[in-house]
């Protein structure tokens, strides 16, 4: 038997180094598919279906609602920050500001985000509220689906930007900070079982290893901040309606 996951790529570093353990929690194989969360929720809502996904916390809260997730299923999982990066080597802009924030993107050749991302979605935004959305757009590399450090490495690129957790799963390359605090956007990651999922148990199990203080050692080295470490109580096993 196994259990199929789709998650946000912002836990996909951290779900790799994980897959052992997951499948001993869940107590089958673990196949995970990994992607943005537009990209996920567009194939939810096209029909998808899994037994487990990870999505951001308003994603999973909006397919509660339309009844696809089981909403005694749901547990916050991470909390995730954006973050930008050069390629290792290379010089790190000062970016503790917002001023020298907008100076190191105006100065990039280009910077490279996805638009499908929770990151993306957050960073097209700032960039409108600070003013230089058409001065950055006009030679910003667009990532459809994937890792935004990824065009780093092969010089397309001079910054990234991405969750932290997204970027440091790209080898190659060094992460020089986080947006600044007054401008940051802190997801939350959250994890739930879909109604009528084949292997319910087994997604149960799954989701409360992942919230637990047994994971959290390794969503933190992944650049992720687990939400609950030691939780003394865990979400029931999702119910198989």
């Amino acid at each position: 038997m196994t259990l199929h996951l789709l998650s946000t790529l912002a836990v996909a570093g951290a779900m790799r180094g994980l897959l052992g353990r997951c499948e001993a929690a869940a107590g089958m194989r673990v196949t995970a598919d990994f992607m943005p969360t537009l990209g996920l929720l567009a194939r939810i809502r096209g029909g998808e279906r899994a037994d487990a996904v990870v999505l951001t916390a308003e994603g999973v809260e909006e397919l509660i609602a339309e009844g696809v997730l089981d909403p005694a299923s749901r547990a916050d999982l991470v909390r995730s920050h954006i973050g930008l990066a050069v390629r290792a080597g290379e010089p790190h802009p000062r970016i503790g500001t917002v001023d020298e924030l907008k100076e190191a993107l105006l100065a990039a050749p280009s910077v490279a985000y996805s638009r499908t991302g929770a990151s993306g979605i957050a960073f097209a935004a700032l960039l409108g509220r600070l003013g230089i959305a058409e001065a950055v757009n006009a030679r910003a590399t667009i990532v459809p689906s994937g890792f935004t450090a990824e065009p780093l490495v092969r010089g397309e690129a001079s910054l990234a930007v991405q969750q932290v957790s997204e970027l440091l799963a790209v080898p190659g390359i060094e992460v020089i900070g986080r947006l600044p605090r007054e401008v940051e956007t802190v997801a939350v990651f959250t994890a739930a079982a879909f109604r009528g999922a084949a292997q319910p148990e087994a997604a149960g199990r799954l989701i409360r290893f992942l919230a637990s203080g047994e994971a959290a050692p390794a969503l933190r080295e992944a650049g992720l901040e687990p939400v609950a470490e030691g939780l003394a109580s865990a979400p029931p096993a999702p119910d198989k309606g």
